[in-house]
């Protein structure tokens, strides 16, 4: 559903050029929450970007549902739904038109939209303040009429940038069954996030960068065989201070 094909991307700086993104491969079939993990600066968002079709490749491309990002742009981001934390919404629209608005820009005819809006909201529970001006929502709720604004049109492919930043704990859970619901749809899923217990409890692979590169690839459990580590945090611990070791322990190793 998802293929990722020796992406590279490198940026000129004052100091020189700066390779953000060194031939990063992987896969996500449907079905599949990939976590996409790393430090700041590790190149995720980058890879995100080039995977929707925002930002050209220096060399490989990404594959969405049989569209290429670096051919098929328009393609692509019709059959993926974004979620971050740093989306905006249309403070002086109610959540009602807002989706309404994005449901006509993806070509949803009026009976279609109303169907899917209706579902949305009984599915986030925000049906009680969708009237509402966006203006006037919290930060969860605001939060909500995002989830729903990504999945109005139905898309395969869901990526997701820590969407549960700023959320309180109920809030999560929201997105949280969300995902599971997604899991169920069989839709593709990748995940960025630095809230590492929860990939831990979300994800169903990982894929870890640093500096610029996959150094790791696999399940949790391929993950910490032989790392000597008992959760992401510690193994993360592990990837700054020695990289190039960490990279050849366990099953779920790549170089």
């Amino acid at each position: 559903m998802i293929a990722i094909h020796e992406l590279s991307k490198e940026f000129p700086t004052a100091h020189g050029p700066v390779l953000a993104v060194d031939r990063v491969s992987f896969r996500v079939e449907r079905g599949e929450v990939y976590g996409l993990l790393g430090p700041n600066g590790a190149g995720k968002t980058t890879t995100m970007r080039m995977i929707l079709g925002l930002l050209k490749p220096d060399s490989g491309f990404a594959e969405v549902a049989g569209f290429r990002s670096d051919t098929d742009p328009d393609d692509v981001k019709r059959q993926v739904g974004f979620i971050s934390a740093s989306s905006g919404i249309y403070q002086w629209l109610t959540g009602r038109e807002m989706l309404s608005f994005f449901a006509d820009v993806y070509g949803l005819d009026p009976s279609r939209a109303e169907q899917r809006i209706a579902m949305l909201a009984d599915l986030l529970d925000i049906r009680h303040f969708l009237d509402r001006r966006c203006a006037s929502l919290s930060t969860g709720q605001k939060q909500r009429v995002n989830l729903a604004r990504a999945l109005v049109h139905d898309p395969a492919v869901m990526i997701m940038d820590e969407p549960t930043l700023g959320l309180d704990i109920v809030g999560s859970q929201v997105i949280f069954d969300y995902i599971d619901l997604l899991k169920q749809e069989q839709k593709a899923m990748i995940l960025c996030t630095h809230q590492l217990d929860q990939a831990e409890r979300i994800c169903s692979r990982f894929g870890l960068l640093f500096r610029s590169r996959m150094v790791r690839e696999g399940t949790l459990r391929e993950l910490l065989d032989g790392s000597g580590c008992d959760n992401l945090v510690d193994l993360f611990i592990r990837l700054m201070k020695s990289p190039d070791q960490l990279a050849t322990i366990g099953v779920g190793s790549r170089l």
